[in-house]
């Protein structure tokens, strides 16, 4: 299986919907201890302390660098490049030829024409293909996630700190003021001995700094924050809270890549092997796998998108821009659904609801519930979970904008009609539960600060 292309495989399978639905690719792996404490404890440090999150084994680093690396970049990317030196950062957004979204990443403009995309694979295997058969001058280099790496450990530590007592704990770690750094700027801080380099972001939506170092200092790094952390309230966030971090932010970690169908991406699908393809979940039975493909206004990178440079999809993405006809929202469940479709799995007399998981109720790569209105399709919602600190479930969503107002409600469909044969998937019958519509990011905080930078 390693082997096959997933063009072959969709041939095999006969459809991209049929392949992915029937996937064994396990829904995203945070391999790093599941809890320190309790992912509830943990969940509110970021909110009323400060957390101390491992990010150095979940993501793929592709380091990218030589005379046509921007370029690469720019061609393949929706952001400006204009002004983005050495020492910044963005939310990398690609696309296809049809304006839909392939996937997003963090790239870090490390020095002058060195640079690292930083995320879930989607994004990075594209930009990869594309220096393997384009005509830039530049190479790649990559470093795989800690549950895909054939050996070793990883090339770089990175160690989140985040909540309102990470400025006070970084400052007494490095025996300096932090500097004053701007959103998605990076600062340089001496801990331990060691230099760290710092982007400055949250991945709660809190304040907080992004810190990394090569991977054989990151030992003597974090038992430094460790050692001061205890007089801050500091707590150490594992793979359970960490994995609900994007709920509070907004932010869709693994969107349907739109790459399975359509010639101008077929050499791409003989270039991918089916290890890379992921798996697809949820309510939405179409069988046509475009109807699960996303636009960057679906899911809030409308801002990102300029039109400042030519790159692959501009064309229509331009058009789309004109009037996105979806956005994102949070959808927050209601409690007595939940309660219900949990409390089915204590009944005896009919198959029980799809399990929901808790705090992270995902059981596929990419996630695709429908979002229903009057019986009437207008939305997915993406992903799934419970807030400790809002004590709510909640799911990121795009609705129709003509339904997207906070406080309309709306049914959310749960579980799967077949079920599908990914390991994940339990005999159960497919639950309806209501759910009103709110912003996105739904904790006011991340909304009207961490948005607003």
């Amino acid at each position: 299986m390693s082997q096959e292309s997933v063009e072959q495989a969709i041939e095999r399978a006969g459809s991209a919907v049929e392949l992915l639905r029937n996937s064994p690719i396990r829904p995203h792996t945070f391999p790093v201890r599941a809890e320190f404490t309790n992912w509830r404890t943990e969940q509110r440090a970021w909110r009323d302390s400060v957390a101390l999150l491992d990010q150095s084994h979940h993501m793929t680093d592709l380091y990218i660098q030589g005379p046509d690396a921007l370029r690469l970049l720019s061609d393949l990317g929706v952001n400006s490049f204009a002004d983005f030196g050495p020492g910044r950062a963005k939310q990398y957004v690609a696309v296809n030829h049809d304006g839909q979204l392939i996937g997003d990443a963090v790239l870090f403009h490390l020095e002058q024409g060195v640079f690292d995309l930083v995320g879930h694979p989607p994004v990075l295997d594209w930009v990869q293909y594309n220096v393997e058969t384009g005509d830039y001058d530049a190479t790649t280099e990559r470093d795989d996630n800690s549950y895909d790496r054939v050996s070793g450990p990883p090339k770089v530590y990175r160690y989140e700190l985040q909540g309102p007592n990470a400025l006070a704990l970084l400052e007494k770690v490095t025996g300096a003021p932090v500097p004053e750094t701007r959103f998605f700027h990076m600062a340089t801080f001496t801990i331990a001995g060691h230099q760290v380099r710092g982007l400055r972001h949250g991945m709660a939506g809190q304040p907080g700094f992004e810190l990394f170092g090569p991977w054989e200092e990151g030992e003597a790094v974090r038992e430094a924050i460790l050692a001061e952390g205890e007089a801050f309230d500091l707590v150490q966030v594992g793979a359970k809270a960490y994995s609900t971090a994007n709920l509070e932010s907004a932010w869709v970690p693994a969107p349907m890549p739109a790459v399975f169908s359509g010639e101008k991406t077929k050499g791409y699908r003989e270039w991918l092997k089916t290890p890379a393809m992921g798996s697809l979940g949820g309510s939405m039975g179409s069988p046509n796998i475009e109807d699960y493909y996303l636009t960057p206004y679906d899911i809030g990178y409308g801002s990102i998108v300029k039109f400042d440079h030519d790159f692959v999809g501009r064309e229509a993405l331009a058009k789309t821009a004109q009037n996105p006809p979806r956005t994102k929202v949070t959808l927050v469940w209601n409690e007595e659904d939940v309660a219900r479709a949990i409390g089915s799995l204590y009944q005896s007399d009919e198959l029980p609801a799809k399990f929901i998981e808790f705090p992270k109720a995902r059981y596929a790569l990419h996630q695709s519930d429908k979002v229903l209105l009057d019986g009437e399709l207008v939305g997915i919602s993406m992903d799934v979970g419970y807030i400790a600190n809002e004590r709510a479930m909640v799911s990121l969503a795009t609705l129709d904008r003509a339904h997207s107002e906070p406080g309309t409600q709306v049914t959310v469909v749960w579980g799967e009609s077949p079920n599908s044969a990914k390991p994940g998937v339990e005999a159960h019958r497919q639950t309806e539960i209501r759910a009103t519509v709110a912003p996105a990011p739904y904790v006011q905080f991340a909304r009207e600060t961490y948005r607003n930078k």
